[in-house]
């Protein structure tokens, strides 16, 4: 890897991360339409976006390879169906005002990352890593207690994106970021045109109904979501994982940052306590990853990175 690469994929890890951690502000734009309509238009529009690249690349015969792989194209589909959770968990949780949960939910998605490892692909765990899962229970048990209930929007979008994660895993070395993401969004059709059914059966659609710039701003999401997801892809083949790993944390950062300064979301003690927690989890996993890939140790858990959102 050169010094020129390198800097190349450190700006385009930047762009990219930099673009997720705004997201709240673009979603927040979106009102009136609620969560359903929204995850809907997400997923139609990055559907024409994909087809419009394919179609100026010449990936078709590609896509079609990875369509009739019965096996690959059902990973794909799965993995659709998690990240159109994740969307409209996360799309929820903004319209809701809850801001800080969602920055909460991919905070403590390397943890739930490392969880899934051991559940799912039998890894062993390091003892940094178990303290640092034992510690981010305490903080969701603590910011629990807080909330007085279960605080089910943060774990349901870590859960639902470090699963994602986990089948994109398995079918990242064989499938490009444009195919797999078509693919994908191929998938969710069905699911954007009952949602938007649903919508329109309940009165509620917001299309044509709110104006010509909010249309275009249900429409721009297509350009959001493929654009900032093909950056990544650039970034990521560029870029050694610990590094991307790293650079990940930026996202919830300034989604974090956005809830208590543009959305002005209340933080109380616990609250901050409860967050404080995760930070020190954060901290002990990074920095044992950071030991193990500097020294040369080969690792499948710990910090995996994909496209957030």
């Amino acid at each position: 890897m050169t010094e020129r690469l390198d800097r190349q994929g450190l700006i385009y890890a930047f762009v990219a991360y930099g673009f997720w951690g705004v997201f709240p502000i673009f979603m927040d734009q979106l009102r009136p339409a609620g969560a359903l309509e929204i995850v809907a238009h997400r997923a139609l529009w990055s559907l024409i976006v994909c087809a419009i690249l394919v179609a100026a690349l010449r990936r078709w015969r590609r896509l079609w390879e990875v369509l009739r792989d019965t096996r690959t194209a059902l990973a794909l589909g799965l993995a659709a169906l998690l990240i159109a959770i994740n969307w409209g968990v996360f799309i929820y949780a903004i319209l809701a005002e809850r801001v800080t949960d969602s920055s909460l939910g991919y905070y403590i998605n390397p943890l739930i990352t490392v969880a899934l490892g051991v559940v799912v692909l039998r890894e062993r765990l390091h003892t940094a890593q178990t303290v640092a899962i034992a510690v981010g229970l305490i903080a969701v048990a603590v910011l629990g207690v807080e909330s007085g209930g279960v605080p089910w929007i943060a774990p349901a979008l870590a859960v639902s994106f470090a699963a994602y994660a986990l089948v994109k895993k398995r079918v990242g070395a064989t499938v490009d970021a444009l195919t797999g993401f078509t693919v994908e969004t191929i998938a969710l059709l069905p699911v954007a045109a009952v949602l938007l059914w649903v919508v329109s059966a309940r009165g509620d659609t917001t299309w044509g109904h709110a104006g010509l710039g909010h249309d275009a701003w249900l429409a721009s999401t297509g350009a959001w979501t493929a654009g900032a997801l093909l950056v990544f892809a650039a970034a990521s083949s560029r870029l050694p994982l610990y590094v991307l790993g790293l650079i990940q944390y930026l996202t919830p950062t300034m989604t974090f940052i956005l809830a208590v300064s543009y959305f002005h979301e209340h933080m109380s003690t616990g609250r901050w306590l409860g967050f404080g927690l995760v930070w020190v989890a954060l901290t002990i996993i990074t920095v044992d990853t950071w030991r193990r890939a500097r020294a040369g140790a080969v690792f499948r858990a710990g910090l995996v990175v994909t496209e957030p959102e």
